[in-house]
C-alpha cells in the first residue's frame, strides 16, 4: 500500500546570472574581449564607450568591494560546487588591438599529398584507392587503420573492389610521398622509412636501419648492450647510429600546414619593480569602457512618465527593461570581475613577495589555495576560478597564477619549502648525473636527504613523472 509522506529538503540551485558571473570571474583575458563583444550584440542597451558619470572606479587600491552593490552580493554567487567551463583562447598583441590578423593560407597535409598523388598517373579506380589511404592517415601521419578495414570501405562506399596486395602497393608509393615517413603503419616502419630515404647509405646509416628493423625492441628499452652483442658492433659505431635515429621524425604528419598554429599569451596581470616597490595592474583588456545605451533609458522614461498604459506599449517597456537590467547587470559583473582578480592576485603578491622581487625560485613558500581565500577572506572556490588560465607578466617572464601555488615539504631541521623548489633540485641531480650510469629513484632519495629534503621514494617518483622525466633505465646514454 502506498504511503504519501513530507520530505523537507534544502537544495542550492543557481541561477542564469549567478552562473554568467562565475564564467566571467575564471576566463582569460583573451576570451573575455569575445564574451563581451557577443552580449554587445544580443543586448542593443549595451553600448562601449565612458559611462556618462562624474564617479571614477580605481582599481589600484586593491581594497575588497565585494559588497559595494545593494543589489548583487557575487561573493554568495562563488562560494559553491559549480565547476564551470575550462575556457581558454588565443588574442592578440596588446599594442595591435585594432590590426587585423592575416589569414594563413597554407595547404594541409592531407591537400599535399593529394597533389603528390596526381603526379603517379593513376587510373580513375586506383585513384580512388589511393584517396582512401590518404583519408586514412591521422593528424600525426600514421595510418592505424587496418588495411582490410579499407578494403571494405571501399567496397561499400566506393563500391570498389581491390584486395590486400593491390591496396599495399598503392601504400608503398604513398610512402615514398613527402614528407619522409608518412603513412606508416607504426612508429618502427615510420623510422625505417626515413632511414630508407637517407641520400648517404654509410655504415653508420646502415647500422641505424639494422637496429630499427632488427632490434627495436631493444632499442625503445634501451638495452645497449644487446644490440651491440646481435648487430657485433663497438661503442662508437653503435653510438653514432643512434644520433642518427634521435634525430628523425616520429610524426612525420606534424609538418602539415594544419598543424601551424600561432598562439599569443595574453598576461592578465602586469607586476613591475619600481626601485624595489612591487607595482600590480592589470591588463587594460580587463577593464574595458562600457555604458547604458542613452536611448534606451531616454525609452524608459517615455514610458514611466506616459498616461497611456495600453498593452503594446507595456510589452515594450517590459522588453526594454529586461535590456536595461541585463545591461546594467553585466556592466557591474565586469567591474567586479576587476577588482576580485585584483584584490586575489594582491594577496598572491605579498604572500610570494621575495620571489617577484629576486625572481629565485628557491624564494618561493609553500602555498595552497586555502592559504589565499583565508587572506582575502573569501572562498577557495573564488581563489581557484581566479587562478585558472589566468597568468601575470613579471620582469623575469609570464608565469601562469598556478605556478606559484604548491604544497610543503619539511626539511630535516622542520622547516617547510616548497615542492617546487625540491623539483628543482631534483632535476639539478638528474642533469648532472653520469648518463652511462643513471641515478635511480632510490639513489635520488638518499642524495635529497642528505641535503636536508625528506621525501619518501614514491614521492620523487611523482615528482619526477611531473617533470616529465623517464625511468634510469630510459635517461641511460653511451
Amino acid at each position: 500500500m502506498q504511503k504519501l509522506g513530507l520530505v523537507q529538503s534544502l537544495q542550492q540551485k543557481l541561477s542564469p546570472q549567478q552562473i554568467q558571473f562565475i564564467k566571467l570571474l575564471q576566463v582569460p583575458t583573451a576570451e573575455l574581449e569575445t564574451r563581451i563583444e557577443e552580449e554587445l550584440e544580443v543586448n542593443p542597451a549595451l553600448e562601449e564607450g565612458p559611462e556618462e558619470t562624474n564617479e571614477s572606479e580605481e582599481f589600484d587600491d586593491f581594497e575588497d568591494t565585494s559588497d559595494q552593490s545593494d543589489d548583487i552580493d557575487f561573493e554568495d554567487y562563488l562560494q559553491d560546487d559549480y565547476s564551470g567551463y575550462k575556457m581558454q583562447g588565443d588574442g592578440g598583441n596588446p599594442d595591435d588591438e585594432d590590426r587585423e590578423l592575416p589569414i594563413a593560407t597554407n595547404s594541409t597535409l592531407v591537400d599535399q599529398l593529394m597533389s603528390q598523388l596526381g603526379f603517379l598517373g593513376l587510373d580513375e579506380r586506383r585513384h580512388k584507392i589511393g584517396e582512401q589511404l590518404i583519408g586514412s592517415i591521422e593528424s600525426d601521419g600514421y595510418i592505424r587503420r587496418e588495411l582490410d578495414a579499407i578494403i571494405n570501405d571501399l567496397a561499400f562506399s566506393q563500391n570498389v573492389e581491390t584486395d590486400i596486395d593491390e591496396i599495399e602497393d598503392l601504400l608503398i608509393k604513398i610512402q615514398a610521398f613527402d614528407p619522409p615517413g608518412i603513412a606508416a603503419r607504426n612508429l618502427q616502419e615510420c623510422l625505417l622509412l626515413q632511414l630508407e630515404r637517407k641520400a648517404d647509405h654509410n655504415e653508420d646509416v646502415e647500422v641505424a636501419i639494422q637496429i630499427v628493423d632488427n632490434c627495436f625492441d631493444d632499442f625503445t628499452k634501451k638495452h645497449y648492450e644487446k644490440i651491440k652483442k646481435k648487430l657485433n658492433i663497438t661503442d662508437e659505431i653503435l653510438k653514432n647510429a643512434l644520433e642518427i635515429i634521435t634525430k628523425l621524425n616520429p610524426k612525420p604528419g606534424g609538418s602539415g600546414g594544419e598543424m601551424v598554429k600561432t598562439q599569443y599569451l595574453i598576461p592578465d596581470f602586469i607586476l613591475t619593480n619600481n626601485n624595489g616597490k612591487l607595482e600590480l595592474t592589470l591588463n587594460s583588456r580587463n577593464a574595458p569602457e562600457l555604458k547604458i545605451s542613452r536611448s534606451y533609458s531616454e525609452m524608459m522614461d517615455t514610458y514611466d512618465k506616459s498616461k497611456t498604459k495600453d498593452k503594446k506599449l507595456k510589452e515594450t517597456a517590459t522588453f526594454v527593461k529586461q535590456k536595461l537590467d541585463a545591461a546594467k547587470w553585466f556592466i557591474d559583473a565586469i567591474k567586479q570581475r576587476q577588482h576580485t582578480l585584483l584584490y586575489t592576485m594582491k594577496a598572491i603578491v605579498d604572500y610570494q613577495y621575495d620571489f617577484f622581487l629576486t625572481g629565485d625560485e628557491v624564494k618561493l613558500k609553500p602555498m595552497i589555495l586555502k592559504d589565499i581565500a583565508e587572506k582575502i577572506n573569501m572562498d577557495i572556490s573564488t581563489v581557484s576560478r581566479v587562478a585558472n588560465s589566468k597568468s601575470v607578466q613579471t620582469e623575469f617572464g609570464i608565469y601562469p597564477l598556478k605556478y606559484f601555488f604548491s604544497e610543503a615539504i619539511m626539511t630535516d631541521t622542520g622547516d617547510d619549502v616548497s615542492s617546487r623548489e625540491v623539483k628543482n633540485v631534483l632535476k639539478q641531480l638528474i642533469d648532472n648525473e653520469d648518463k652511462k650510469k643513471p641515478l635511480s629513484d632510490d639513489k635520488i632519495e638518499k642524495l635529497l636527504k642528505e641535503k636536508g629534503y625528506v621525501i619518501a621514494r614514491r614521492t620523487v617518483a611523482k615528482y619526477r613523472e611531473q617533470l616529465n622525466i623517464p625511468v634510469a633505465r630510459l635517461r641511460k646514454e653511451l
